[in-house]
């Protein structure tokens, strides 16, 4: 079985022990991942540290042709590296039109045009203040070496996320994929790394204890972390002790509010894929749906018609277009608050049985009769689930869309737009979409607020977020 091998200054690097890479449609061996030591850490974070200051002084014209050439370098591999995010995290491969399941392509996609937009963005020097007397220029610097942890979710879009910018800005980068999906992160910075000067972007491989070396580090200058919010905050702790900086992105559990007015077949379709986009498996899905009691059972009615519709399988088989939960744990969690809301009386419209057979496939499930606090409600699920609770008034379902810690989505669907904007200045998250959810784009930011973390990525606001202002300040 091959052992696809870290790439560090360079370098393809391998380490004494390793583990396995499991496909979640059908349980298979897919590859082995190194196991990166204490001792490679560091060397990874030396190398990043070494190749630094050189990468940073480049002229930006060099370092935006630069970043087009990783852009083509994505581009001419998409195939492949779709083929590893399906084979090592599930979702189908899909396509990236509006008519296509939005999967493995559909990620690639996201990274070629993650690349491309920022690497097309300036940063210039501000004048923060100008008189007779005195000129004062805010400039942006790069913070110097960034650690980064990626998710099992999205493995490759979301390291875009952090590597892009970083080097865009003049950094290098320290990353660690997921142990869940490792494989596709180390082939994708296998192949940038040939357009790239050695040292820029480094890779670190293996369980939580790799991560909490990375993040721990002196050699850091700041870290940017996707992933659960008990990691997160371990990892802020360790941030703290360092002094530098975090932008972590937690997950949330969104809220979606149907107001009275809304046309459920004609938003059907949108909320299906705000809820199950990836099975469910994507920090800005819709989690929890309330809908008013005017329309409830016509909501109900039109999501279960496209659940029950929805092919599941593996995703490298034609006409798959939904496909397994990751792993076991967040399998066994899928299933355990299913039953415990099948124990407080709720109603299972569809799905709510594990599926039998090789891989971790569990049906599209609708569940009704459950209310704030119960734990289906309270707790994000990150699977293929949606608990769907009927309110009767909108002050109601603003205050129980608001009452938990998470915030980092929500979205208001209705035909009267001005009232939805109204509703959706009152929820508490860092992005509330209307009449649709989770859409997500290069240039606008994109962050949480209260337990679901701090910082923006994305856009203007996403590419000053790896810099540091530096004031000069001029006598005239």
């Amino acid at each position: 079985m091959k052992t696809y091998l870290n790439t560090i200054d360079g370098r393809l690097v391998g380490s004494e022990q390793t583990f396995e890479s499991i496909n979640p449609a059908t349980g298979e061996a897919l590859g082995r991942v190194p196991i990166s030591s204490k001792r490679q850490v560091a060397e990874a974070i030396a190398a990043a540290r070494a190749a630094q200051p050189a990468w940073a002084a480049r002229p930006e014209a060099e370092r935006k042709a630069l970043m087009m050439q990783v852009a083509e370098v994505i581009k001419g591999n998409a195939n492949y590296l779709a083929e590893w995010v399906t084979r090592e995290q599930g979702k189908p491969l899909g396509g990236i039109g509006p008519d296509q399941v939005p999967g493995s392509r559909f990620e690639l996609w996201g990274c070629e045009v993650w690349t491309r937009v920022p690497a097309g963005l300036d940063l210039p020097v501000e004048v923060a203040f100008e008189d007779d007397t005195r000129r004062d220029e805010v400039h942006r610097k790069p913070y110097g070496v960034i650690g980064a942890i990626a998710p099992w979710n999205w493995p490759l879009l979301i390291a875009v996320w952090q590597i892009i910018p970083s080097i865009r800005a003049g950094n290098t980068v320290v990353i660690k994929p997921s142990e869940y999906t490792s494989i596709g992160t180390l082939e994708l910075v296998r192949l940038i790394s040939e357009v790239l000067p050695k040292g820029v972007v480094n890779t670190i491989s293996g369980p939580g204890e790799v991560g909490s070396w990375l993040v721990s580090d002196p050699g850091i200058d700041k870290i940017m972390f996707t992933g659960s919010g008990p990691t997160g905050r371990k990892i802020a702790e360790a941030a703290a002790k360092n002094l530098v900086p975090a932008t972590l992105e937690l997950g949330g559990n969104d809220a979606a509010i149907v107001l009275p007015d809304a046309d459920p077949k004609a938003m059907a379709m949108g909320l299906f894929w705000g809820a199950f986009l990836n099975m469910g498996q994507t920090c800005a899905c819709a989690k929890r749906l309330y809908v008013h009691e005017s329309i409830f059972e016509p909501t109900v009615q039109a999501l279960q018609e496209l659940a029950q519709t929805m092919p599941m399988g593996n995703g490298l088989d034609e006409g798959t277009v939904m496909g397994p939960i990751q792993n076991k744990m967040q399998y066994d969690k899928v299933v355990a608050l299913v039953e415990s809301a099948r124990q407080a009386g709720a109603t299972i419209v569809c799905g709510g049985e594990p599926q039998g057979g090789p891989g971790y496939f569990y049906p599209l499930t609708l569940v009704t009769g459950l209310k704030d606090g119960d734990r289906l409600v309270d707790e994000e699920q990150f699977g293929p689930v949606l608990p769907i609770i009927k309110y009767r008034d909108v002050e109601e379902a603003i205050a129980s869309a608001n009452r938990l810690d998470a915030g980092l989505g929500a979205s208001v669907w209705s035909t009267d737009v001005e009232q939805a904007k109204r509703v959706a200045s009152r929820i508490q998250a860092g992005t509330v979409w209307i009449n649709q959810h989770g859409m997500i784009h290069p240039m606008v930011p994109f962050g949480g607020i209260k337990g679901s973390g701090y910082g923006v990525e994305f856009g203007i606001e996403g590419l000053k977020s790896v810099t540091r202002p530096q004031v000069i300040s001029i006598k005239k």
